[in-house]
């Protein structure tokens, strides 16, 4: 089945992306690209040395039999099976050079990707995490597309080392027949139209099977995290969790082996096409060898130019087939990397105003977060005073986190301005403006660190010393238990690593609280900071937390009127709106 106009333009358009994917392993290891790519050039002329060789011994070898073996021919043939053992060992010492070389440049090209995924995970927007389509867009980029760079690597390595060979080869046989390097090429073209076609026919599959394959990582992390593995236990899903992997995992082995199946057939036919032309053109040798118009040495020459030519056009095409797939996957990478914040700095900055003097405040803002039709905030205005205790309190889904979010500029609101001292927030650097913030978030990540290394995430480029990471345990009230951990905080927390500890809930908050005191910030926010403490502890806690909030602005979003009670204002959230304010 010829290729049709829409493949041939798909091929056109993937191709287009080997000029990106050379300046990527460029910049990832040049000097280790450049050693690499002398190195195959030498490799890829010595297999054609050896075959001319070859034909130089045997036309000696014969020359010297008929000479009734003197001593000047005998010579001869040592000499060229001395220069023949030569280039053998040269080209077994090369590929372990080589060998050598491409694992150093693998590494870094590599780590270099990684990175790059990275960096553009940490750059994108929050608001891309709420969307299937990206997290099916890092799945692609961090899956095959990370290592398909490599792929290419080693398919480029094989093209560029084949393809002088094959010139050299050409070369060879061109006397013998200028038809036959024509030939050579021809008979291998079934087999790479057979490796194209199923390329492409794998990488749509592969795509198609994105979500399927997320969905597998979903049931191996229910079956395998300790997050889980209460709630699989107690309610006994681990058998439906298990089923619903194996089945899917069932799904795509069939889908894959019967690719497999149907590509193995054609390859076999396209090997047969080849040993047809091969064995046709051998046999048009061996007449012209019976015939006197050629010698053994040529006849040796031929076969082992021809046999190996065909092998290495073989190789060549299918390299070229490689590097097409790798093309197919780099653009799922390539996508990845390209996609572009919304989020983004002011083309004419201003300075964050430091301290506030006079507060916050949301004029006339309406929010709705992305793919959502339901408005988060509606018209919404509100203002927080410089230096109180305000908190906001409300029904789930009355929009208190959100205020957090947009405070934050992980969103920006569709209609409205939110103001420093009269400041619109989109007018701060990125950088500057969340140096402005410490937030306690509901849902704190609990890292597996020392205890010090823990708290001491919220500011790592202050590198805060023992005392200020103390200090703020003390505010938090976590200093106590700190103490009673067997190296207190060089105490490793979590058990996924050796030695670790674990904590109750209420601990953890604490020490989250800790790292969020940590960070010296004149707005302090945070999100159900009591949750997990108990009715005694939280009056402790509210005369440490104003303390460390004075002359500062803070925001507490709460459930409970316990902590409400205390603060200066308290704002009463619902649907979105304000709908009652004052004291206590």
């Amino acid at each position: 089945m010829p290729f049709s106009r829409s493949s041939i333009a798909d091929i056109r358009k993937q191709l287009a992306y080997l000029p990106r994917t050379f300046r990527l392993i460029w910049a990832a290891a040049p000097a280790w690209t450049g050693a690499w790519s002398v190195l195959l050039a030498i490799q890829g002329l010595l297999p054609v040395a050896l075959v001319y060789l070859t034909k130089l011994v045997v036309d000696r070898l014969l020359a010297a039999v008929n000479a009734g073996g003197s001593w000047p021919h005998v010579r001869g043939v040592i000499l060229y099976v001395s220069l023949t053992a030569a280039v053998m060992v040269l080209m077994e010492s090369l590929d372990s050079i080589t060998e050598w070389v491409r694992t150093a440049q693998a590494e870094l090209i590599q780590d270099h990707i990684k990175e790059l995924i990275h960096t553009q995970s940490a750059a994108v927007d929050i608001a891309f995490y709420e969307s299937p389509e990206f997290f099916d867009r890092l799945d692609q980029a961090r899956g095959e597309a990370s290592g398909k760079p490599l792929t290419l690597l080693e398919s480029l390595g094989s093209l560029m080392r084949n393809a002088l060979t094959l010139i050299a080869l050409g070369a060879l046989l061109i006397p013998y027949g200028a038809w036959l390097p024509i030939v050579l090429l021809i008979s291998t073209l079934p087999a790479f139209y057979v490796v194209v076609r199923f390329d492409r026919t794998y990488h749509h599959w592969w795509k198609k099977a994105t979500v399927a394959r997320r969905w597998i990582q979903y049931y191996d992390i229910m079956l395998t995290h300790n997050n889980a593995a209460a709630e699989v236990r107690l309610f006994g899903i681990g058998p439906h969790f298990r089923a619903m992997y194996q089945k899917l995992r069932a799904n795509l082995r069939s889908e894959r082996l019967q690719q497999l199946r149907k590509q193995s057939f054609a390859r076999l036919g396209a090997a047969f096409a080849a040993l047809v032309v091969s064995g046709a053109t051998m046999v048009w040798m061996g007449w012209r060898a019976l015939n006197g118009l050629a010698t053994l040495g040529d006849l040796a020459l031929f076969y082992q130019a021809f046999s190996r030519g065909q092998g290495v056009v073989q190789t060549v095409l299918g390299s070229l087939g490689k590097i097409y797939m790798s093309t197919l996957f780099l653009g799922n990478l390539f996508a990845f990397l390209d996609l572009k914040p919304r989020i983004v700095d002011s083309p004419e900055p201003v300075p964050a105003p430091g301290r506030l003097r006079k507060g916050i405040e949301f004029q006339n803002i309406t929010f709705s977060y992305p793919g959502s039709e339901r408005a988060a905030l509606r018209d919404f205005s509100l203002e927080i005073p410089a230096g109180k205790i305000v908190a906001i309190v409300g029904a789930n889904g009355a929009g208190k986190t959100t205020l957090l979010k947009l405070l934050c500029r992980f969103y920006d609101p569709q209609q409205g301005a939110i103001k420093l001292d009269g400041t619109d927030l989109r007018d701060v650097p990125l950088l500057e403006l969340r140096r402005q913030f410490t937030v306690l978030f509901q849902q704190p990540l609990n890292y597996q660190a020392t205890v010090g290394e823990s708290i001491a995430m919220s500011d790592l480029a202050a590198r805060p010393t023992r005392e200020q990471i103390e200090a703020a345990a003390r505010g938090a009230g976590a200093h106590e238990f700190i103490s009673r951990l067997p190296k207190g905080y060089d105490t490793v927390l979590g058990k996924l690593f050796k030695d670790g500890a674990e904590l109750s809930g209420g601990e953890w908050q604490r020490i989250s609280m800790a790292r969020a005191y940590l960070r010296e910030a004149p707005i302090m926010m945070l999100d159900e900071p009591t949750s997990f403490l108990d009715s005694w502890s939280e009056v402790d806690w509210f005369a440490r937390f104003r303390k460390l909030a004075h002359n500062k602005t803070a925001m507490l979003i709460t459930h409970r009127f316990t902590i409400a009670m205390r603060a200066d204002i308290i704002h009463v959230m619902d649907k979105g709106q304000i709908i009652e304010s004052g004291t206590h």
